[in-house]
C-alpha cells in the first residue's frame, strides 16, 4: 500500500465542481512505492455525501421528481385489491382491530402500512379478502396506504446516488444508477402496492449506503477512527440492520453481508502493529458489537413490543401460540380453575401438540364408516367442548344401591382421578360417549388409525368400547402431584382405548366440508407421542369447596411471548412448502425468466415483470467481476504483480463487496425448500445495479485501459442512449406495470419467451374498446374502469350456455328476473358462449386450438342474462367482476373452516353439468401463501 500525498485545496475544489471525487497524486501512481505504515487504504478519499457540490444536488432533485412522477402516476388504478394486498392489507384492518394474526415477516412494514390507512381514516372494516376485491364502494384509503411504499421507493433514487458517489464514482455515473431504478419496471410495480418489497428495498439500500460511508471513513486510517462520522454512520448501519430484518428476515441476509465486512475489517486492523494496540483494537471490536448488533436486536424487539401493544384481542392466528399465549390475549384468558380433577367434574381437553384447539363433538354424523356422530378438534371454546369424566363403574350408595347416569357423582365428595383410572367422557349436549372401535377413519384411511365417534344416548350405560385408560407423562408434567394425579394444565397425558390399546390422536389434518374442515382425530396405534397428548383446561365440580386449590396458565411475559413467535415465526416459514401457480427458484430470475400475475380484470392486466435492458445488464455485469476475479486469482497465482496497481486493487475491492452483497442476497434462496418469487430477487437486483455502475466507472473514468478516462463526452453518450434504450423498454412493459390499456398485438410484439406467461389474448385488439372514468372519492383519486380479467393463458375454458331450454332436469327451473324499474323486455336470445376461467369470451378459433394443444376442458354453465340498451339501441357494459380466490385465512391455521351455524344454513354447492376441476397453473392472480399454507398437509 503505497503512501499518498494530499493534493492542494484549489484541486479538491475544483474535483468537487466537475461533479468528480477528489483525487491525491498517490493514487495517480500505478505501482505501490511503500507499505503503508497504518491501516488506512491507499487510493481512498473522503468521500462525504454531505460535501457534495450545488450541481448535484440539482441533479438528485431532478431524479426524485422523475421518480414521482413514474411511481406515483395513476396510482389509483387499478381500484381493487391486487396480490399480496389481500395479505398486507387485510393486516392492517387486523392491526387498527387489535386482533392478534400470525404472519411469517417481522411487523415494521405492516405497522407503517397500518399507520398510513388509520391516518387516512380507515376503519379496518375492509377484509381486503380477495384479489379484484373494489374499494371504491366501501371507501377504503388505498391511495394512501400504497402512496406509503411509493414513497419509499422514491427514496431509493436518492440513496442509490448518494451510494455511487460514496463509493467514490463521478456524478454521470450516479446518475445512471439512480435512472435504472427508476425505470426498472418490477421495482416501480412492488413500489406502487401495499406490499413489503418497496420497505424492504429501501432498508436494505439505506443500509448499504450508511456501511459504504462507514468503510470509506475507516479505509482513511487512524486520523478517522471514532470521529463523529464515524460513529455517526457506524450507528445509521446498525439502524439500518434492524429496519431491514423487521421489515423481513430477508434482513439476515444483510447483516450476514456487513458482519462479513466487518470481520475484514477487524483482521486489517489486527494486523496493524503500528498504530493499533491490543487496547485500540478491543475498542474497535466492541464500538462494532455495540453498534451492529445491540442496537439492531434491541431495534427488532422493539418492533415486536409494539406488535404486541397492537395486537390485544383474539384473532385468526392465535391457533398457532401456546395456551400460554392465548391466554394473555383479551376474552381469551380464563379465570383460575380448580386444580385437581374428580369424578363427575365437567372438563375441557384441548391437544397439545398441535394446538389446534378442543376436543369436540357436535350432532352430525360421518358420511361413511361407521356413520356415527363426529369427533373433532375445534379452535374455540365452545359448549360443544364439555364432556364429564365419569368413572368406568357407577357410584353405589351406602345402601348398596347404584346411583345410575352421568350426574351421579355430583352430589358425592369429590375423588380424583389418578395415573391409571379408567374413564368414560360423556357429552353433555349430545349425550353420547366418547367410542373407538376398529373402524377405518374416513379421512386418514390407514390400518393403524381407528375412527373415534361419539356413541349412545341419553340414558344409555355405554359399552366396552367407550373406556379409556388416563396414563399420565412423568415428563411433560409440571409438579409431583401432577404426575401422580389428574391435575388441571399441570397434567399431560394420553388416553388408551382399553379394548384396543389406540391412543386418542390429532394431527394436521382437516376434515371435508362435511366435518366443517375441522382438525381429525382418530385413535392411534404407535402414534407419536406428541400428537397422543392431552390436558384439561377447563374443570367444574359441583363437590368442589370454594377455598379448593386454584391454578392457571403461568404469564410467559414478553420476553416469553417474544420467543415463541420467532419458533412460530420459522416453523411456518419453513412449511410453506406448497407449489403456487406463480412461484420460481433461483436459477431463473437473474435471467428474468419468470414474471407474476399480480392481477387481471377487464382486459387489463398486472403483471410483475422486470425491465429487461437493466435486469440482463446487470447479471452480465455480476459475471464480467466473476470472470475478471478468476483470472485475477489465476494470475496473482502464476507471480502477477496486478495487485500492485491501486486502480487494479480498488476496483477488485470496491466492485467484490457490492458482489459480495449480491450473493448474501442470492445464493442462500438455493437452500430453501418454501415458495419463492421473482421478487425475493429484488434486493440482490439492486446490488447487481449498483455494480453494474460501479464497473462502468471504472472502465470509462479511472482505468486507463480504453483511453477514454479524459473524455467525459464518450461516457456520457453512451449512458444517454443506454439510459434512453431502457426508458424505451420500460414504455414497452408499462400497460403491464400500470395495468393500462394494452393491444393484443403491442403484446405479442414484446412478448419475446414463452416462459413470459402474460397472456396476450385477454386484451383487446382495438384501443377504442376500452373505456375509463375517473372517480375521485374523498380526494383519494380512485379509476373506476370497465378494464377486465388477464392472467395467464387459458387451460381450462369453460363452456357458458344461456338460457338453454332443455335444462337439467335436477335443476330447479327460475323464471326470468323481471326488468329493473320501468324497463322493457324487448326481446329474449338463446347462445352458446365459451369463456375461459377468467370469464373472458373466447372465439371459435381461440377453443378450436385449444382443443388441438390439449388444453381444454369442459364445464357447463346455465345461466339467465339481463342485457341493457340505452333508447338508441346500444348495450350498456355491466359492472366488473372480480376473479375468485381463496380466503387469506380461515378460523385456525389447523382448522381452517366454516362455522356448523353458517354451515347449515346453506346446502352444499355443486356445479351443475360437470366437474369443476381447480388446477394450480390456471392462470388466475393469486397472493402468495398466507401462515395458514404452512400447516395443510
Amino acid at each position: 500500500m503505497a503512501s499518498t500525498m494530499p493534493d492542494s485545496p484549489k484541486k479538491v475544489a475544483a474535483d468537487r465542481q466537475r461533479g468528480q471525487p477528489p483525487t491525491s497524486r498517490g493514487s495517480q501512481l500505478t505501482k505501490s512505492l511503500t507499505k503503508s505504515k497504518d491501516y488506512g487504504s491507499e487510493g481512498v478519499t473522503d468521500n462525504d455525501i454531505f460535501l457534495l457540490p450545488g450541481s448535484d444536488y440539482q441533479i438528485l432533485g431532478v431524479l426524485i421528481v422523475l421518480a414521482c412522477i413514474v411511481r406515483f402516476f395513476r396510482i389509483y388504478q387499478p381500484s381493487s385489491v391486487v396480490f399480496d394486498e389481500v395479505h398486507f392489507g387485510g393486516f392492517a384492518s387486523k392491526y387498527i382491530k387489535g386482533k392478534f394474526f400470525m404472519d411469517v415477516h417481522p411487523p415494521l412494514a405492516k405497522l407503517l402500512i397500518t399507520l398510513a390507512g388509520w391516518l387516512a381514516g380507515f376503519d379496518g372494516e375492509f377484509d381486503f379478502k380477495d384479489i379484484g376485491k373494489d374499494y371504491l364502494e366501501p371507501g377504503v384509503p388505498y391511495v394512501v396506504m400504497r402512496m406509503l411504499p411509493a414513497v419509499l421507493g422514491v427514496l431509493t433514487i436518492p440513496t442509490m446516488f448518494l451510494t455511487l458517489k460514496a463509493l467514490g464514482c463521478r456524478t454521470m455515473t450516479a446518475t445512471m444508477g439512480s435512472a435504472l431504478l427508476i425505470f426498472e419496471n418490477g421495482l416501480v410495480t412492488q413500489s406502487r402496492l401495499v406490499l413489503l418489497d418497496s420497505p424492504l428495498i429501501i432498508c436494505t439500500a439505506f443500509t448499504a449506503l450508511a456501511f459504504t460511508c462507514f468503510t470509506n471513513q475507516h479505509e482513511l486510517g487512524p486520523s478517522n477512527a471514532f470521529s463523529a462520522s464515524w460513529w455517526g454512520w457506524l450507528v445509521a448501519t446498525g439502524l439500518g440492520l434492524g429496519a431491514t430484518v423487521s421489515v423481513k428476515w430477508v434482513g439476515l441476509f444483510t447483516i450476514a453481508w456487513v458482519g462479513s465486512l466487518t470481520l475484514l475489517h477487524l483482521w486489517v486492523l489486527l494486523g496493524d502493529t503500528n498504530t493499533v494496540t491490543p487496547r485500540l483494537w478491543f475498542k474497535h471490536f466492541f464500538a462494532r458489537v455495540f453498534c451492529l448488533v445491540v442496537i439492531p436486536i434491541a431495534f427488532y424487539v422493539g418492533m415486536f413490543g409494539i406488535h404486541f401493544i397492537c395486537l390485544v384481542n383474539p384473532g385468526d392466528g392465535d391457533g398457532f401460540m401456546s395456551s400460554e399465549f392465548q391466554a394473555t390475549l383479551n376474552t381469551k384468558s380464563m379465570q383460575d380453575v380448580p386444580a385437581d380433577v374428580a369424578f363427575g367434574a365437567s372438563i375441557s381437553l384441548r391437544h397439545h401438540n398441535t394446538q389446534g384447539g378442543y376436543l369436540h363433538s357436535h350432532a352430525h354424523m360421518y358420511p361413511g364408516g361407521s356413520k356415527q356422530q363426529q369427533i373433532t378438534l375445534y379452535p374455540h371454546k365452545d359448549e360443544n367442548n364439555v364432556w364429564i369424566a365419569e368413572n368406568q363403574t357407577q357410584p353405589v350408595t351406602a345402601e348398596n344401591v347404584t346411583i345410575p347416569g352421568p350426574q351421579a357423582w355430583a352430589d358425592l365428595k369429590p375423588e380424583w382421578i389418578k395415573n391409571g383410572d379408567v374413564i368414560k367422557l360423556y357429552h353433555i349436549t349430545t349425550h353420547r360417549r366418547l367410542h373407538s372401535h376398529d373402524v377405518r377413519p374416513p379421512v386418514t384411511e390407514a390400518d393403524w388409525q381407528n375412527e373415534v365417534s361419539a356413541y349412545g344416548y341419553e340414558g344409555f350405560e355405554g359399552d366396552a368400547n367407550d373406556l379409556f385408560r388416563v396414563e399420565i407423562i412423568p415428563s411433560m408434567s409440571d409438579g409431583a402431584e401432577a404426575k401422580s394425579r389428574l391435575r388441571t394444565i399441570q397434567s399431560k397425558f394420553k388416553l388408551v382405548h382399553v379394548m384396543t390399546g389406540c391412543v386418542l390422536f390429532s394431527h394436521k389434518v382437516k376434515l371435508p366440508d362435511w366435518g366443517y374442515e375441522q382438525q381429525e382425530v382418530t385413535c392411534a396405534r404407535g402414534g407419536t407421542l406428541p400428537n397422543s397428548v392431552w390436558y384439561v383446561e377447563g374443570n367444574t365440580h359441583p363437590g368442589l369447596e370454594e377455598n379448593a386449590e386454584k391454578v392457571n396458565y403461568r404469564n410467559p411475559g414478553f420476553l416469553g411471548k417474544f420467543w415463541e413467535l420467532q419458533r412460530v415465526m420459522w416453523t411456518t416459514n419453513a412449511g410453506l412448502v406448497e407449489s403456487h401457480a406463480w412461484d420460481s427458484r433461483p436459477p431463473s430470475w437473474p435471467v428474468l425468466r419468470r414474471g407474476i400475475n399480480f392481477w387481471g380484470k377487464d382486459h387489463r392486466q398486472v403483471y410483475l415483470m422486470g425491465n429487461p435492458a437493466i435486469w440482463w445488464a446487470s447479471t452480465i455485469a455480476v459475471a464480467v467481476y466473476m470472470a475478471f476475479k478468476g483470472l485475477a486469482v489465476l494470475r496473482w497465482q502464476r507471480g502477477f504483480t496486478d495487485y500492485e496497481n491501486v486502480t487494479f486493487k480498488r476496483f477488485d475491492y470496491e466492485i467484490g463487496q457490492t458482489i459480495l452483497g449480491w450473493g448474501f442476497h442470492y445464493f442462500p434462496f438455493y437452500l430453501m425448500a418454501r415458495q419463492l418469487f421473482l421478487h425475493h430477487y429484488f434486493p440482490a437486483l439492486y446490488f447487481a445495479i449498483m455494480a453494474l455502475c460501479q464497473i462502468y466507472d471504472y472502465v470509462f473514468h479511472r482505468s486507463t485501459v480504453l483511453g477514454v478516462h479524459d473524455k467525459p463526452e464518450i461516457s456520457g453518450a453512451i449512458i444517454a442512449m443506454y439510459l434512453a434504450f431502457s426508458i424505451a423498454v420500460f414504455s414497452f412493459f408499462a400497460p403491464l406495470t400500470y395495468g393500462n390499456p394494452w393491444t393484443q398485438e403491442q403484446c405479442k410484439a414484446v412478448k419475446l419467451f414463452d416462459t413470459w406467461d402474460f397472456d396476450c389474448n385477454n386484451f383487446h385488439d382495438d384501443y377504442s374498446k376500452y373505456s375509463t372514468s375517473v372517480d375521485w372519492n374523498s380526494g383519494s383519486g380512485a379509476v373506476s374502469s370497465s378494464a377486465a380479467p388477464a392472467a395467464a393463458e387459458p387451460q381450462a375454458p369453460e363452456a357458458a350456455v344461456s338460457q338453454k331450454e332443455d335444462g337439467n332436469p335436477n335443476v330447479t327451473p327460475q323464471a326470468p328476473a323481471p326488468p329493473p324499474g320501468d324497463q322493457q323486455v324487448i326481446g329474449r336470445e338463446e347462445r352458446v358462449e365459451y369463456r375461459d376461467q377468467n370469464g373472458n369470451l373466447l372465439n371459435s378459433e381461440q377453443v378450436s386450438q385449444l382443443e388441438k394443444e390439449g388444453k381444454v376442458t369442459f364445464k357447463t354453465k346455465y345461466e339467465t342474462r339481463t342485457r341493457l340498451v340505452d333508447a338508441a339501441g346500444n348495450e350498456i357494459e355491466d359492472g366488473p367482476v372480480a376473479p375468485e380466490h381463496p380466503d387469506a385465512e380461515g378460523q385456525n391455521p389447523d382448522t381452517q373452516g366454516v362455522g356448523e351455524v353458517q354451515a347449515n344454513s346453506a346446502p352444499a354447492q355443486a356445479p351443475v353439468g360437470g366437474s369443476d376441476v381447480n388446477k394450480e397453473g390456471d392462470g388466475k392472480p393469486k397472493p402468495a401463501s398466507d401462515a395458514s399454507a404452512a400447516t395443510k398437509e
